[in-house]
């Protein structure tokens, strides 16, 4: 009766509702999966692990990152260290997104309507926040995979036009390619915030098990195939978006490049107007790939230990709640994206890389 019960929520559960995932659903939401993939290929040896250790039991699924944990530490212990750092990760992303949503409609706006009446950064929040309350309700990972191929697609644009622009601008003069600190303090809390932000680019591996989950497995073609292709496109999709970018920006800004290219350029307003309309549809889809996992954490608590029962008023509730949280926190603090280097060090880093090779030597050693 009780694995009744627990296949029943399985098929109810966001992460394992729908097993028609295939490839090209992998590859577009993990080209997705994070804003900052640069650091991806220092980690394509972790991404193996996690992809290989998915079905690493014969007969049985890891569908869920903390499952994994559990399997490696032990039922208590594995969830008590898994789930606080992944929730840290996901949350903190989709804190982000808002910020970044609302900041890119807040320049959108700015741009298109110049003697316009001046509208603060919460209301553009809140508009970014209320497609969220929407997309929210769609019920499983393979559901929002239109979205993130809107996503994908905005990426790529965005990028080419980030590039290409940078081109056409032309080395500028003055330019350094050295430090841009000039003191010792300068430059120490420059180098630990480039490591901290470096570690946030690792924060897309946390929902690697997830993303495989959405897709059939049988003995004869296991899930890992169509994840291998999804990963495979995924990592060129992102290399031809985010290595142009860098190398041209560093080329013609040099050392005082900002994080964001287009705040470069101050023309065309038609192009930068564009640009700032992608990067809000590219965080859109992105904010849902974070969410997913994290509903599913929710609504299996909430009906595990909770006794709620399985329905759409449990999951509107739920969601509703957690898109509302994650929006008050990024209009409270909008200057949560400058603690992404605190953020990297203390979670993004150690789910995505550290923990996942603790797996690899837990099972390891059990076999």
């Amino acid at each position: 009766m009780e694995n009744t019960k627990s296949e029943d929520l399985s098929g109810w559960l966001p992460i394992t509702a729908n097993r028609k995932g295939n490839w090209w659903f992998a590859a577009i939401h993990n080209v997705i999966d994070g804003w900052c993939w640069y650091s991806r290929f220092t980690l394509w040896f972790e991404m193996i692990e996690m992809i290989e250790m998915h079905e690493i039991v014969p007969g049985k699924r890891f569908d869920r990152y903390h499952e994994l944990g559990q399997y490696a530490f032990g039922e208590k212990l594995g969830l008590w260290v898994i789930v606080p750092q992944q929730l840290m990760v996901q949350v903190g992303c989709d804190i982000v997104f808002m910020l970044t949503g609302g900041s890119s409609l807040m320049k959108f706006y700015n741009i298109v309507y110049p003697s316009g009446q001046p509208v603060k950064l919460p209301y553009f929040i809140m508009m970014y926040a209320s497609v969220q309350f929407f997309l929210s309700n769609l019920p499983d990972f393979n559901s929002i995979a239109g979205v993130s191929f809107a996503a994908a697609i905005m990426s790529l644009i965005y990028s080419a036009i980030a590039w290409i622009a940078s081109l056409i601008k032309g080395v500028q003069p003055d330019i350094s390619y050295g430090n841009r600190y000039n003191t010792d303090a300068g430059q120490i809390f420059g180098f630990l915030s480039g490591l901290g932000t470096v570690a946030f680019a690792f924060s897309g591996h946390n929902i690697v098990l997830e993303i495989q989950a959405t897709m059939p497995s049988t003995t004869e073609k296991p899930s890992k195939i169509d994840m291998w292709k999804g990963s495979f496109i995924a990592y060129i999709v992102v290399a031809l978006c985010d290595f142009p970018v860098a190398i041209f920006g560093y080329l013609v800004f040099g050392s005082h490049v900002e994080d964001n290219v287009m705040i470069s350029f101050e023309k065309p307003g038609w192009l930068i107007a564009a640009a700032n309309l992608f990067v809000v549809i590219h965080v859109i889809g992105s904010y849902q790939v974070f969410a997913m996992p994290v509903f599913d954490m929710l609504e299996s608590f909430l009906v595990l230990k909770m006794k709620c029962k399985p329905s759409s008023a449990l999951r509107v509730v739920t969601r509703t709640t957690y898109v509302g949280i994650t929006m008050f926190i990024a209009i409270a603090f909008p200057f949560f994206g400058s603690l992404l280097g605190v953020l990297g060090g203390v979670a993004f880093a150690p789910t995505s890389f550290y923990v996942s090779t603790k797996y690899l030597l837990h099972i390891f050693i059990l076999y």
